[in-house]
């Protein structure tokens, strides 16, 4: 190969390498669901008449999830504690998209009430005859030192965010077999992967969604018509916060904390969808600088160590002095 073939080759290697450093750069979710958001198939063409059932969808990214697949046509399982909250929610669904009343079914659920799963199953199958997509939404966060919160505490959250989605899991999965079809969809965190000051017991509870799912999609090779896919997202406009636990059980979060600095809440249930559409079993989904965190815990673990406990440690001294720790996190990140 002569001297001009290898420059060539160097400068079309450069240039494929800078195009890909300016896409990351700007990127809000992790390669493979962007190109799906423009080579594959969109969420309006593959979810319309579809069955699917969201829990924790009374508000945040829950109810964020019911408005989104109204607009594509989706058929609604609604789930969440708050009756009055779903209905409002339902209301709101049919005055944004087309959907009939008949189309929307408001299914009051309890994750900790794990005995009246196996009914809430039935009765959403026996409505629409059966569920294409379920959208494990609902648990709650956690704001609060290890040092100083109580047992009761990370008993909660495991009951809560593991247990109770395991069970709605486990009882709507032999509908899913036996048509030999489905998509099982469960919203982790990026502290499902990667450690989080102030969140001990939550990030362990997401850290056990992702063994659990990574483990069952393994088990359930033989139905390559079922999806197992899990969500990842970073810091997004939610009420999450404001219903977190504390160190002790019943004790309500001090100051919520400001929420302009995080992803809109309507970006990532987009790109949740899309995911949905096609089949993705990850997705990670953070404004910058979090996707890079991803992306170094994945690939240069020590290094993201070093940056995370760095920036941790800044989080941590914040919430003890009374600052808001998630704003000043952000900034400190961002300059990091």
């Amino acid at each position: 190969m002569d001297c001009c073939c290898l420059s060539a080759v160097w400068y079309f290697t450069l240039l494929y390498l800078l195009v890909h450093c300016l896409c990351f750069i700007f990127a809000d979710a992790d390669l493979t669901l962007l190109w799906s958001s423009v080579t594959g198939h969109s969420p309006e063409t593959k979810l319309r008449r579809l069955v699917v059932w969201v829990t924790g969808a009374s508000s945040g990214i829950g109810e964020e999830l019911a408005y989104q697949l109204a607009k594509c046509g989706s058929r609604l399982v609604l789930s969440a504690r708050r009756e009055d909250e779903l209905n409002r929610v339902k209301r709101c669904c049919l005055e944004r998209s087309n959907l009939k009343e008949e189309d929307i079914l408001v299914l009051p659920l309890d994750l900790l009430q794990r005995t009246s799963h196996a009914d809430k199953a039935k009765a959403a199958v026996q409505y629409f005859g059966h569920i294409d997509v379920l959208i494990n939404n609902g648990g709650r966060s956690q704001r609060s030192l290890f040092e100083e919160t109580s047992l009761d505490v990370y008993q909660a959250l495991m009951e809560l965010n593991v247990l109770g989605t395991i069970s709605i899991t486990k009882h709507v999965l032999p509908y899913m077999t036996q048509r030999g079809s489905g998509s099982i969809v469960t919203v982790s965190s990026i502290a499902g992967l990667v450690g989080a000051p102030l969140s001990t017991g939550y990030a362990a509870s997401k850290h056990a969604l992702q063994g659990f799912f990574n483990s069952l999609r393994i088990e359930l090779t033989e139905y390559p018509n079922i999806l197992i896919s899990t969500v990842c997202p970073g810091p997004v406009q939610s009420q999450i916060v404001h219903n977190a636990f504390t160190e002790e059980l019943n004790k309500p979060v001090n100051a919520p904390g400001l929420q302009e600095h995080k992803m809109a809440t309507s970006r990532c249930v987009r790109l949740m969808l899309v995911g949905i559409a096609n089949g993705v079993k990850e997705m990670w989904i953070a404004k910058q600088p979090f996707l890079f965190v991803y992306y170094a815990w994945q690939y240069v673990p020590t290094f993201a160590l070093f940056l995370t406990s760095k920036l941790g440690r800044r989080r941590v001294e914040n919430f003890r002095t009374g600052l808001d720790a998630d704003a000043t996190y952000f900034t400190k990140a961002k300059r990091s």
